[in-house]
């Protein structure tokens, strides 16, 4: 493979522990300054109640600097509203483009699709999933928050169920953000569904793990 050709979006992935063709694909997306080694751990707790899922952490295309192994969807400088659209929206059409090669790599469907982010990846997971061409199985967004709501309404393409999960300390991504995305996705006419973990900081616990697991085995099912 030519360095032209090497694909922009990859990372660490986890083949079903069942064998064989998968049935369905997760993929986690990390956080500001992480990598997909660090959500692919996520992954490998949740694994076994999933035997025929595949998955997959792409790191975000973009180094920080002077910083070893810390990826960014997009910089951070301003922590404004506008940073944030504009963030999501130049990132969106490599991981699209990521999303749909992963699904015909694997002979799978949209429907057959599952995305999970968290903080800044949950962020790019919302933006992405529910403007999809075609419809997915669910998102799953942790510790993170809707980017420019007003414009879901005229963006959206597909209403995939919703779980967000938010710790109720959390001091980076304020836990109102929940509260805010959840209503601006019920307005969207999008099945969301929330799990709080009482006094938890910009973490997930066993508690957020395990509804996580759930959601993907019943939208996976």
């Amino acid at each position: 493979m030519t360095a032209h050709s090497k694909p922009l979006l990859d990372g660490p992935r986890l083949a079903p522990v069942a064998g064989g063709k998968p049935t369905g694909l997760v993929v986690l997306l990390h956080g500001y300054g992480s990598n997909g080694d660090d959500l692919i751990s996520l992954a490998r707790m949740i694994q076994p109640s999933l035997p025929g899922i595949a998955f997959v952490a792409p790191n975000a295309p973009s180094l920080m600097p002077r910083m070893a192994n810390a990826h960014q969807w997009w910089p951070i400088e301003t922590f404004s509203a506008a940073e944030r659209a504009m963030g999501v929206a130049n990132a969106a059409p490599d991981l699209d483009r990521f999303l749909s090669n992963e699904l015909k790599s694997h002979g799978l469907a949209d429907d057959r699709l599952l995305i999970v982010g968290f903080s800044q990846g949950a962020m790019m997971a919302l933006h992405v999933g529910l403007r999809r061409r075609n419809g997915i199985a669910g998102i799953i967004g942790i510790s993170g928050m809707l980017v420019n709501p007003a414009s879901l309404k005229a963006a959206i393409t597909n209403r995939p169920p919703v779980l967000l999960i938010h710790g109720s300390a959390d001091d980076v991504v304020p836990f109102r953000s929940l509260e805010l995305a959840s209503q601006a996705l019920s307005a969207a006419h999008v099945p969301v569904t929330t799990h709080i973990s009482s006094g938890l900081g910009h973490s997930v616990d066993q508690e957020g793990l395990a509804a996580a697991a759930a959601f993907v085995a019943r939208v996976l099912s």
